[in-house]
Parts: C-alpha cells; structure tokens; sequence
C-alpha cells in the first residue's frame, strides 16, 4: 500500500509540474499572438479604406451611366453602393475599437 501511495503522490506532482510550465509556455503563446494580431489592424484598416474608395468609385461610375441613360432604377442602385461603402467603413471601424 504504502508502494502505490509513492507513486500517486509522484504522478500527482508531475502532472502539477507539467501543468505549471504548460500555464507559462501558454500565456507566453497567447501573447504574442494577441500581439501578432493586434500589429496586422493598422495595415487591414487602411486596405479596407482603400477597398472602400475603390467601390465607391466603381458605384459612381455604375449610378452615373444608369442616370444617363434614364433607367428609372437609379436610386437603388445608388443606395446599395453607397450602403456598401458605408458598410466598409463602419466595419473597419467597429473592428479596430472592438478589438484595440
């Protein structure tokens, strides 16, 4: 009995240790991974505004000829593409403040 007692009290410490250097290595990890993402905000919300002003011209461009050739569609079309851009935008911006 006293055999089987040395050897759980000697699983049950190993097992702590090796639970004690996975806490550090882990937190480490999830440092610099929060670290790693939080560096990648700044160029992904400036692409994102960049994305924005491109559909924002492709929009106008496309609401431009619909209302030079009178198609009675005009407002919708240049509701959803400024919706799209709006939605860009507010996005990018929700994310950064979300996440920063």
């Amino acid at each position: 009995m006293g055999n089987q007692r040395k050897k759980l009290v000697l699983v049950v410490t190993l097992l702590s240790t090796l639970g004690a250097m996975a806490q550090g290595n882990g937190t480490a990890g999830i440092t610099e991974a929060t670290q790693m993402v939080t560096s990648y905000f700044d160029p992904a919300t400036k692409l994102i505004y960049a994305i924005g002003a491109v559909v924002g011209l492709i929009g106008g461009v496309k609401v431009y000829n619909k209302f030079s050739s009178g198609d009675p569609d005009t407002s919708k079309t240049a509701a959803s593409w400024f919706g799209a851009c709006i939605f860009l935008i507010v996005a990018a911006t929700v994310l950064r403040s979300f996440f920063l």
